[in-house]
């Protein structure tokens, strides 16, 4: 039976597909289950790895789950990937982060959604040793060079972005297109039946959280500058000595770096059950739900972020938010944050302290945040995607047509 030239064959990379790839696994995630609904036309075929494989599920006849047991970052993913996408014979492959290999032969789109490893080179980001960690950042720089090259488009996530990426690869504006990510479960937070059920000062108690806290949800990567925080901090309680900092995140090397700083800052002991600063680890949604609802703000001190998703879900989830001024924070917050420079400990300090002073700001940056988060959704992020897709298609079929005129 011969092909509709019409339906094309889609592949996307989603081996990181869900909780396994942290952040980035939620962009797959969003991107691949919306997509796959509003593409009525062509087919697709997800590319899983063995973790995640059973836990993305879809009766549409014109999706194919394919398991490509692969390791990202690998030797391996280089060599065997390019197999798994010659054998589906795919018109177009997304790839939904820099890792193209490099012997990929097929058209394809990429998203890049920033640029920390060239902008943050540094042992401390790693478990590497110093000679490993340098060849494996070689062979990154590599990598995403010849993906902005080789791809018909990219992908990325906020203008400040596509700014980086024109101005460190010297590739045209116009190949670089914007999708802003979006906000999940906007209509649910507090209005579930479960959490409303739950005792919120029990569930305090169960982390050891006092009433005054400040919140902090997400990875403890240097970058994210958890240790200026903890400086801060230090500094801060001198003057509200019952305010507590939690920072919630699943236990991993550089959680545990953190919490040496808060020791060696001796704002936390292991042994000790009232320390200033609060580890939770992971913390399951419906119980986060509280926190966010209990917390006096969010805080985000990040050096760098190329979207910054983690402080949207705080203004989603009705908590204020006071965010670094750097990268794309202002661009994806607007005017419903606080800003500070996170380079400098008195700005940190100073503008918690002005939340913390003016109960008034703290309403208005609520309901500020609400309408803000309510900007970003994934459908929209998905359909832009989908354009894209058909934008290289389109052009695809026009030269086609030039070539026969010719």
């Amino acid at each position: 039976m011969k092909k509709n030239k019409k339906i094309k064959r889609i592949g996307i990379d989603a081996r990181m597909y869900g909780p396994l790839g942290k952040g980035l696994g939620r962009y797959i995630q969003e991107i691949v289950d919306n997509i796959i609904k509003i593409d009525s036309e062509n087919e697709y075929v997800i590319f899983l790895c063995r973790e995640n494989f059973d836990e993305f599920v879809s009766d549409n006849p014109r999706v194919k789950k394919v398991l490509a047991d692969v390791r990202w970052y690998t030797l391996k993913e280089q060599i065997l990937m390019p197999f798994y996408l010659i054998k589906e014979r795919l018109d177009l492959v997304h790839f939904p982060h820099f890792n193209v290999p490099v012997l990929t032969f097929n058209k394809f789109v990429v998203t890049i959604h920033d640029l920390i490893l060239t902008k943050f080179p540094t042992t401390r980001a790693t478990t590497l040793n110093s000679f490993f960690y340098r060849l494996k950042n070689w062979a990154y720089k590599l990598i995403i060079w010849l993906a902005t090259k080789r791809s018909e488009y990219i992908i990325t996530v906020s203008e400040f972005t596509k700014k980086d990426i024109v101005e460190k690869f010297k590739i045209e504006p116009e190949k670089i297109l914007v999708t802003y990510e979006g906000v999940a479960n906007l209509a649910k937070g507090r209005d579930s039946l479960f959490v409303a059920k739950m005792d919120d000062k029990k569930t305090l108690l169960s982390y050891n959280i006092e009433e005054k806290f400040l919140l902090y949800v997400g990875n403890a990567y240097p970058h994210k500058n958890l240790e200026g925080l903890l400086e801060a901090f230090k500094d801060l309680i001198k003057q509200f000595p019952d305010l507590n900092l939690v920072l919630v995140g699943k236990e991993d090397f550089f959680y545990e770096k953190t919490k040496k700083k808060a020791r060696d800052l001796g704002l936390w002991e292991k042994e000790k059950q009232n320390n200033p600063v609060i580890f939770p680890g992971y913390v399951p949604d419906e119980k986060l739900e509280i926190l966010y609802a209990r917390a006096f703000c969010y805080v985000f001190p990040s050096f760098y972020e190329g979207f910054g998703l983690p402080p949207l879900e705080a203004m989603a989830k009705n908590c204020p938010v006071i965010s670094s001024n750097q990268s794309s924070m202002p661009e994806v917050l607007g005017d419903a944050a606080l800003y500070f420079n996170p380079y400098k400990k008195r700005e940190i300090i100073n503008i918690i302290k002005k939340i913390l002073n003016n109960p008034q700001i703290r309403l208005e940056l609520k309901e500020k945040g609400r309408k803000q988060a309510r900007k970003y959704n994934w459908w929209e992020c998905a359909r832009e995607t989908r354009e894209i897709y058909q934008k290289i298609f389109n052009v695809e079929k026009k030269n086609k047509k030039n070539r026969r005129k010719s």
